[in-house]
């Protein structure tokens, strides 16, 4: 069961159920489980905090966005029929490339951390391309100000 959707600036939070399948034979999340979850939730990402539908940027507009580094820090098992909230924030906006931050917290309990990077390529072609201006002017929308940006602005 996915509870529904609450975006604000700066955070995109989804809830899941951690599920029988999720789990080792101890009732435990088998953690590769996480980072299928976690694409799963940049697609959600994406078609609801966003506003741009994922399947066409990638099916019809020809743009991938593979994952080129990750970091996982898994602090506390999180076990079956459990609820853990996944928060997504982005932590870097470059020229071709997504910085990403997710931690998933179940009861007040911090989980997992994930940090990840994301880079934008042309199906077909490969190598890297700059983000498309819809995109990076979604991801600025949603990241809202920051101070670097605020100072920026004062000069």
């Amino acid at each position: 069961m996915n509870v529904p959707l609450t975006a604000q600036p700066n955070l995109f939070r989804q809830t899941r159920k951690v599920r029988f399948s999720h789990c080792d034979p101890a009732g435990m999340v088998f953690f590769p489980r996480y980072l299928a979850q976690l694409n799963d939730l940049v697609e959600d990402w994406f078609d609801e905090a966003l506003g741009i539908n994922y399947a066409e940027f990638i099916s019809t507009r020809k743009f991938g966005l593979p994952t080129v580094k990750l970091e996982c820090a898994f602090l506390s098992p999180g076990v079956f029929g459990s609820e853990i909230e996944w928060q997504l924030s982005v932590e870097r906006i470059g020229n071709s490339s997504i910085g990403l931050a997710v931690r998933g917290v179940d009861g007040g309990q911090v989980r997992f951390e994930l940090h990840s990077v994301l880079v934008a390529t042309a199906v077909h072609q490969g190598g890297a391309v700059a983000l498309p201006e819809d995109l990076r002017a979604a991801l600025l929308r949603f990241r809202g100000p920051q101070p670097q940006d605020e100072s920026a602005q004062v000069r």
